[in-house]
């Protein structure tokens, strides 16, 4: 009798069980679908570990945002794969550069320029490679990204030399992180880097060659999606995005990028050290168009591709 009452409680058992794992899947994937929900309805910004994103890290970190209106970070270390989430409408917002903006709206992509912002780039030569001089290129390889900013700062630098296309080889890394390990590495002779990462090689006393500042450049701009974006609730997401930002690149310019140095090294996976390379007088303007002129140069660059 024991014995009959031992397997009947065995099997009450198992059937309970049975029941809370059923029950557990079902919650589960309820669970599931609601993120998916709450993702969907939300403002995703796409971001890369790079300066030019500081005050949308700010806005995030110290409440900038209406906290009220649902902004969501999608995070990314290659700008070709912040292309495909805009391609493919998984983000609303993403930073990028002229060249990549206009190439994809060339393809026929529906994007709006959002802003201009004040990044800039630079051609860095491995300090080992005894690259002196552009000219001295000839022969070595260049770490940059195709349809880019940093293709279109290669062309320029080949052209400055008075060097062939083929002399210079040019080698797409297209991570940020893992251009500037090749760089720490010793793997690459040259490389196109905006910052931090750039404040990271000349802390390391690698020579800087090129900068865009210099050439009168402004290439880096934010973007959103050209379409559905009138909507009364992506309105007002975008509405909080835009005063949020704003009040994140003035609480920059009024207290300075050294204030920030922990954020930067963060969400840029740098040390605080190299971010004492970067130069105290640099600002951040609020949201504005970029140049006609940028637009035309990165337009122009493309066209002979």
């Amino acid at each position: 009798m024991r014995k009959l009452f031992l397997i009947i409680a065995t099997i009450c058992l198992v059937a309970g069980c049975g029941e809370s794992y059923e029950e557990s899947k079902r919650l589960t994937k309820a669970q599931h679908l609601k993120a998916l929900r709450e993702d969907s309805a939300a403002l995703k910004v796409a971001v890369l570990p790079t300066l030019d994103c500081l005050p949308i890290y700010l806005a995030k970190d110290h409440q900038m945002f209406d906290t009220a209106v649902d902004i969501r970070l999608k995070y990314f270390t290659a700008q070709m794969d912040i292309d495909t989430a805009l391609t493919n409408r998984r983000v609303e917002i993403g930073v990028s550069d002229l060249v990549r903006i206009e190439r994809l709206k060339k393809q026929g992509d529906s994007l709006k320029y959002l802003t201009s912002t004040n990044a800039y780039w630079q051609l860095v030569t491995n300090r080992t490679a005894r690259i002196l001089d552009l000219k001295h290129l000839n022969d070595k390889m260049l770490a940059m990204t195709r349809y880019s900013v940093t293709d279109l700062l290669g062309d320029l630098a080949v052209d400055s030399a008075a060097l062939q296309s083929e002399q210079v080889f040019r080698i797409q890394v297209n991570d940020v992180n893992v251009r500037l390990k090749m760089l720490e590495n010793n793997e690459m002779d040259a490389l196109i880097l905006t910052e931090p990462q750039a404040a990271v090689a000349r802390m390391l006393k690698h020579k800087v060659l090129m900068d865009t500042r210099k050439q009168n450049m402004q290439m880096g701009v934010i973007v959103s999606q050209g379409k559905g974006l009138d909507e009364k609730n992506r309105a007002q997401q975008m509405k909080a995005f835009i005063q949020g930002y704003n009040r994140a690149c003035d609480s920059i310019n009024q207290y300075g990028i050294a204030r920030y140095a922990p954020l930067i090294a963060k969400y840029c996976h740098v040390k605080q050290e190299a971010i004492k390379q970067i130069g105290k007088d640099l600002k951040f303007h609020r949201i504005a168009q970029p140049r006609q002129e940028d637009v035309e140069r990165a337009k122009t660059w493309l066209s002979k591709q």
